[in-house]
């Protein structure tokens, strides 16, 4: 059996005693473990963890614990990472994931500065920077050049993470209602059916045009509240993902480069690009029938 005797006199006796229940496997935990730290220290380490947003190295001193034990506590509730804790409470982030695509869909808009012609700082030295923006743009706020910004709207699908993003002019009602009936499509062409939306509380999502436009499409919209952008957090990542991976991800010469590079970017990240937390897989691996291939 490839085992030893004391092994199998062991699960004799056990069979003996409980029967088939005494066969399972059993935790190798001791029964009780007298030197653990006492729960009302415990409790005072997650305290100061929650309010004070203390490491292991600062907190050990306080309760009089090696940081290597504090480190331990934390870990054992949760909280030894600080981007799991929600800011204002200090709790654990409740993660959620909805079953299945188009069951909520996230919308959000990022706002960046605009490329002059030719580059800017990040591409050019200050002094040909400054020269670029006076050579693109007309506008002017005491006497220096004004180039504007661009409104990255987009769309995460909750259970997949398919995306859809555009780079527009403004965040206008009018603008983010025409974003997202191009996004829907996107949507549906890719077999999605959107069930609800969730935003932020910004003006265009508190319109009337938008919420007669989900209304009519049969669509659910959802707020998050007030600062408290984590409840969006999907899409938030995704923005961060956007300026890491595209928009920052090397030097443009102008701002219609920089937007051309968005589609090549959104097609990788929808179809090759792997996710962690759909197990190195891409988007578009938890989509059934991705544009209409199979109909």
């Amino acid at each position: 059996m490839g085992i030893s005797r004391a092994t199998a006199h062991k699960w004799m006796r056990r069979w003996r005693r409980e029967g088939e229940a005494g066969l399972h496997d059993r935790s190798s935990r001791p029964l009780a473990t007298p030197h653990r730290t006492c729960a009302e220290l415990e409790a005072r380490v997650c305290q100061l963890r929650r309010s004070r947003k203390l490491g292991p190295a600062r907190i050990g001193p306080i309760v009089g614990l090696p940081a290597s034990t504090v480190h331990r506590i934390l870990t054992r509730h949760g909280l030894n990472r600080l981007a799991w804790l929600d800011r204002p409470t200090g709790e654990p982030i409740r993660r959620y994931e909805r079953s299945r695509p188009g069951e909520l869909v996230h919308v959000d808009i990022k706002k960046l500065g605009n490329i002059p012609d030719g580059g800017g700082h990040r591409v050019m030295d200050r002094r040909s920077a400054a020269d670029n923006k006076i050579a693109t743009t007309d506008r002017r706020r005491n006497c220096h050049p004004v180039i504007g910004y661009s409104y990255v709207h987009s769309a995460v699908d909750d259970h997949s993470r398919l995306a859809y993003s555009e780079v527009l002019t403004d965040e206008r009602k009018d603008t983010a209602v025409a974003f997202w009936q191009r996004a829907q499509l996107f949507f549906a062409t890719n077999g999605i059916t959107v069930e609800r939306v969730l935003t932020d509380n910004g003006s265009c999502y508190k319109s009337r045009l938008w919420r007669d436009t989900l209304t009519t499409a049969g669509i659910t919209h959802k707020r998050t509240r007030p600062y408290r952008p984590q409840t969006n957090g999907k899409v938030e990542r995704f923005n961060r993902t956007l300026l890491d991976e595209w928009a920052y991800a090397r030097p443009y010469t102008s701002n219609d480069e920089r937007t051309h590079a968005l589609t090549h970017f959104l097609h990788t990240y929808n179809h090759h690009r792997s996710h962690t937390a759909l197990g190195g897989h891409p988007p578009i691996s938890r989509i059934s029938n991705p544009a209409g291939q199979y109909t």
